[in-house]
C-alpha cells in the first residue's frame, strides 16, 4: 500500500495548484498512517512475535524500522526493558512522569497556551529526542541515547547489535541523501520526509495515551510488581486507524500482559482476557482529541509525597502534608 500511496502521489503535481495544495497534505496524512502500520510490524518483530523464526523477526525488522530511521535492534533492547518495568516510576524507559516532590509546591494546571505548544514540541520532536537523548525514559545518571554501543541502556554483549543498528541507519540516510541529490530535496521531503513525520506522530500519540491517563497509576519500591505495571495502560478506540495500524491500541493491554501474542490473534486474545481480568481491565471511550488533550493538561505530576508507595496523576502539586492514598474513582 506504501508503493500505491507512492505511485499515485506522482501525479499531485500535474494537478492545479490550489488542488495541490489540497493533495500533499492528505498523502502525508494517509502514506504516514501507512508507514506506521509498517512500523507496527517492525515492533512486533521486535518481540519476536512475528514469526517463529527470529532471524526472519530480526531481517524484517531491521530493514522495516531502518527504512523509518529507527535503529531497530536498540529499540528492540531498550522497548524489551520498557515491557519489564512498566509503571516502575524509577525504572520505566518511556514517558516517565514528574515525581511531585521535585517539582514547585502549589503549581496549578497550565494554561492553554502552554498545553497547545507543548503539544506542537512533543509531536514533532518527541520521537527522535527520545532516540537520541532518552528523554522521558529512566535517568541513569550520564549520556543515554540509542545509537552508542556505550550507551548505559545497553551490556557489552549487546554492542554488536547496537552497531548493526546504526549501520542500518547509515544506510537508510544513504538513501535519503541519494534521492534528495537526483530528485531534490524538496522532492524528497514531500514524498518521504512529511509522511515520516506523521509516523513519529502516531508512535509518540500512541506511546503517551498508553500509559498517561488519571486512571492509571505509577508504583514505587515494593508496591511495584511486574502484573500491576502490565495492567497500567488503557485500551483506546483510534476509529479506522485500529485497522491500518494492527489494533496497537486498542489491544494494548493484553499485549502488556502477552507481548507475544501477534497481532493477528491480537483481538480474539482481548476479548478472551477481558472477563479474567474484570475490573482491572482498563479502557476508554474518550475521543482521541480529548483524551490527549485531558492528558497534557492534567497529568502532570504523580503524587509521591503521600509515601504510599502508588502514584496517582495530577496537575497539582500536593501539599507535603497530604495524607490521603486514594486514587481517583
Amino acid at each position: 500500500m506504501v508503493a500505491a500511496l507512492l505511485y499515485v502521489a506522482t501525479y499531485i503535481t500535474a494537478l492545479p495548484t490550489a488542488l495541490t495544495l489540497l493533495a500533499w497534505p492528505m498523502y502525508w496524512i494517509a502514506q504516514g498512517g501507512v508507514m506506521t502500520g509498517l512500523w507496527v510490524v517492525a515492533h512486533e518483530c521486535g518481540h519476536r512475535a512475528f514469526s517463529d523464526s527470529e532471524l526472519i523477526c530480526d531481517v524484517v525488522g531491521l530493514i522495516l524500522h531502518s527504512a523509518l530511521l529507527v535503529p531497530y535492534h536498540s529499540w528492540r533492547i531498550s522497548h524489551g526493558k520498557h515491557h519489564r518495568s512498566t509503571g516502575d516510576v524509577d525504572k520505566d524507559e518511556v514517558y516517565l512522569p514528574k515525581k511531585a516532590s521535585t517539582s514547585l509546591t502549589g503549581a496549578g494546571d497550565p494554561s492553554n497556551v502552554v498545553v497547545a505548544v507543548e503539544a506542537v514540541v512533543m509531536f514533532v520532536l518527541g520521537w527522535p529526542a527520545y532516540l537520541m537523548f532518552h528523554l522521558s525514559g529512566r535517568d541513569y545518571g550520564r549520556r543515554t541515547n540509542h545509537f552508542e554501543p556505550s550507551s548505559p541502556l545497553f551490556s557489552a554483549k549487546q554492542s554488536s547489535m547496537v552497531v548493526l543498528s546504526d549501520i542500518g541507519i547509515a544506510v537508510a540516510l544513504a538513501v535519503i541523501a541519494y534521492a534528495s541529490y537526483t530528485y531534490s530535496f524538496v522532492g524528497m521531503m514531500c514524498y518521504y520526509g512529511m509522511p515520516l513525520l506523521v509516523t513519529n506522530f502516531w508512535l509518540v500519540l500512541y506511546t503517551y495515551l498508553h500509559h498517561t491517563d488519571m486512571s492509571l497509576p505509577h508504583y514505587e519500591g515494593k508496591e511495584w510488581n511486574w502484573l500491576k505495571g502490565a495492567l497500567a495502560t488503557v485500551d483506546r478506540d483510534y476509529g479506522i486507524w485500529n485497522l491500518f495500524h494492527h489494533h496497537i491500541g486498542d489491544t494494548h493491554v493484553l499485549h502488556h500482559v502477552f507481548s507475544k501474542i501477534p497481532h493477528y490473534h491480537a483481538q480474539e486474545a482481548s476479548e478472551a482476557i477481558k472477563p479474567i481480568l474484570g475490573d482491572y481491565y482498563c479502557s476508554s471511550d474518550e475521543p482521541i482529541w480529548k483524551a490527549t488533550w485531558d492528558a497534557m493538561k492534567y497529568c502532570r505530576f504523580v503524587d509521591d509525597i503521600n509515601g504510599s508507595g502508588v502514584l496517582w496523576f495530577t496537575s497539582k502539586v500536593p501539599e507535603a502534608t497530604l495524607t490521603s492514598t486514594e486514587g481517583p474513582r
